[in-house]
């Protein structure tokens, strides 16, 4: 921890340098300093420090060659050990893989990342679609399955909050681009069980979602299949609903014993049963 004092000049000197390492992994390839300047809100002396302790901390890796940025293996290594520990995937991954056998469609699983959705796993249907969702990236949340289905869910306090981060950009005809039209669709979520993306986000993309939640109601995460209008009725993938939210109960209940679990009433936190 002591390598990260350099960082720490100042209060907010951690958010910008998180800042710093999201705008370098967010051109999904190694950058070049004046790219990264040309896109960015800091001063080029200020930029470059950053850059500098970051490399120097192994969280950024420098080409001096090709004079390029990149995510360093100390940032790999930290990515990993979110993955296996604060993630759903582990635990999800076997119901994933029986979801995407049994249907031959696209399995997605996701969690909320400041009011945006991240998604952490992703299966591959029989016949792949070109879509937008990859494991790692994000996307909105107001114009998927996934998000709507875990905003759904979320407290009063956490809705505002979420929805105070959405843009509300009209990606299609179809995307709710306003807080009122996507606060109704959430009220028809909460009664029905699932969310649907109806070509929301992605013009012939269609999904179905459930919520990811514990045996008290906390939001987890979010299961979908996805598929395309051009080989399949909406009809026809609302069909597997049943499915969904059968898998998305199983890995609530695994989750919840292994990685999440609930406080006890006296506010005590139940013990984690060792893998």
């Amino acid at each position: 921890m002591g390598g990260w004092k350099a960082l720490v000049a100042g209060d907010g000197t951690i958010g910008k340098a998180c800042d710093v390492l999201e705008q370098v992994a967010a051109f999904a390839r190694p950058v070049r300093f004046a790219e990264l300047l040309e896109s960015s809100d800091f001063p080029k002396a200020t930029l470059y420090r950053f850059l500098q302790s970051l490399t120097n901390q192994g969280m950024l890796s420098y080409d001096p060659d090709r004079q390029t940025y990149a995510p360093g293996l100390r940032l790999v290594r930290l990515a990993h050990a979110a993955w296996t520990q604060s993630s759903l995937a582990p635990i999800a991954r076997p119901f994933l893989d029986a979801l995407s056998r049994e249907t031959g469609e696209t399995v997605h699983l996701a969690q909320l990342d400041s009011g945006q959705v991240l998604y952490v796993d992703k299966r591959n249907a029989t016949q792949p679609v070109e879509m937008y969702s990859q494991a790692g990236k994000v996307g909105p949340a107001y114009c998927t399955g996934v998000g709507k289905a875990m905003m759904a869910y979320l407290d009063a306090d956490a809705l505002d909050k979420a929805l105070s981060q959405q843009s509300f950009h009209r990606f299609t005809d179809k995307t709710l681009a306003s807080e009122q039209l996507l606060r109704a669709d959430l009220d028809v979520i909460r009664a029905r069980g699932y969310a649907v993306d109806d070509e929301e986000h992605e013009p012939g993309i269609i999904c179905v979602a459930c919520p990811v939640l514990t045996e008290g109601g906390r939001i987890l995460g979010a299961i979908s299949i996805t598929g395309s209008t051009e080989r399949m009725s909406f009809d026809q993938l609302q069909a597997w609903v049943p499915r969904v939210r059968r898998v998305a109960d199983q890995i609530g209940i695994e989750a919840q014993a292994w990685r999440f679990p609930e406080s006890r009433p006296n506010g005590s936190k139940d013990r984690m049963q060792a893998t």
